[in-house]
């Protein structure tokens, strides 16, 4: 079964027959992971409450992204909330975070997509296939939850509420994805029957995000795990168009959008004795989970927590962190040294791959995607 894209490769369709459903009418929680290709994350932990670490109740179905926000307590006892962002309080809250990023420019970010359901097929392996494999399936595909972390230069969340998670418009009903991505989404609290009716307009969340202050401005620090996916989704959302037909343009164009971004994933790879995942990472620099796993608010606090600590153990002078070696990387794509260099084995191939594969979350026995 092949479907054409705007891109000049044809599209192979791997994974069983969509079947859409809406969230009520017994979805099934269970997913099996397969392994990934190209990466990308919709959690970057293992399974539900996986970590040793974790500053969530016990089961995370309890944490529906329906409520309006979360609390926790960090581990100094501090009060932080995670807030819900839908349609009717996007500008309301938008409004708060431009002021917000004065004060804090360090904002970490983490996605959650339906999923990976095409690959380019070609004759023969090209150097741009990853690239390729990200453009015809965030082409295609819509972001469903986006989470946003601010932080000082000194990895202080702002007090109270550090952490917005944008809840956007998505219907099952009409909307393509990966079974087994939605499966994990539902089990881990997701309401589906909330963003096909009250989610956020893509459109309007773009010209909103224009106008934010966090893009097209170097002084804010982007934070991210393995995140070409990331990056890629909202350029689609600030460009609403497709993404260029070639890698050089894309890294032109996130260039202009994002003028600095750190990739944790990127930065492991220049150290010694750090791999897998994002949660396996964070458990190894002690820095604990607050909030529901595989939602896009608590992966995003996980993220920038993470990110300090492993900035502050490895790459620093004199004190200050120094962002040279790893500034504007992204982990398997572009010219740099963690770009496969061969094709993907047939044993990767299937395109029905789980979000918390493409994340490089873990399954509790290590990193079990190759791009994370």
């Amino acid at each position: 079964f092949f479907i054409g894209s705007a891109m000049d490769t044809v599209l192979s369709m791997e994974s069983p027959p969509f079947r859409p459903r809406v969230a009520n009418d017994g979805l099934s929680t269970s997913s099996s992971f397969a392994s990934p290709t190209p990466h990308h994350r919709s959690n970057r932990s293992g399974g539900a409450s996986s970590s040793p670490l974790s500053h969530s109740s016990g089961g995370d179905e309890g944490y529906s992204n329906a409520v309006s926000s979360y609390s926790f307590k960090t581990p100094d006892g501090e009060p932080l909330e995670i807030r819900n962002v839908w349609e009717e309080n996007a500008e309301e809250e938008m409004a708060i975070i431009r002021e917000l990023i004065e004060t804090h420019p360090y904002v970490a970010m983490d996605t959650e997509f339906p999923g990976v359901v095409a690959r380019p097929v070609s004759e023969t392996y090209s150097p741009d296939f990853h690239y390729k494999s990200l453009k015809c399936n965030v082409d295609l595909l819509k972001i469903i939850q986006l989470g946003l972390t601010f932080a000082d230069e000194h990895g202080n969340y702002a007090k109270g509420c550090p952490c917005w998670q944008f809840n956007f418009k998505f219907n099952l009903n009409d909307d393509m994805f990966a079974q087994d991505s939605i499966d994990l989404l539902v089990t881990s609290g997701i309401s589906f029957e909330d963003h096909a009716t009250r989610g956020i307009d893509p459109l309007h969340f773009g010209e909103l995000l224009m106008v934010s202050g966090l893009v097209l401005n170097d002084r804010v620090k982007w934070v991210s795990f393995h995140s070409g996916y990331d990056y890629a989704y909202l350029l689609n959302v600030l460009t609403t168009q497709d993404l260029p037909k070639d890698e050089k343009t894309f890294f032109e164009l996130l260039k202009i959008y994002f003028p600095t971004i750190y990739d944790i994933k990127y930065m492991t790879s220049l150290c010694d004795g750090h791999f897998g995942g994002l949660q396996r990472l964070a458990d190894d620099l002690k820095c604990p989970r607050i909030g529901p796993e595989h939602q896009a608010g608590s992966d995003s606090l996980l993220t920038m927590s993470t990110y300090f600590a492993l900035a502050n153990s490895k790459f620093t002078k004199g004190g200050k962190i120094v962002d040279k070696k790893y500034l504007n990387e992204l982990y398997g794509y572009g010219t740099n040294h963690t770009v496969r260099k061969g094709p993907i084995s047939s044993s990767h191939s299937n395109s029905n791959i789980t979000l918390s594969n493409m994340n490089g979350n873990g399954n509790g026995n290590g990193d079990s995607s190759s791009m994370h």
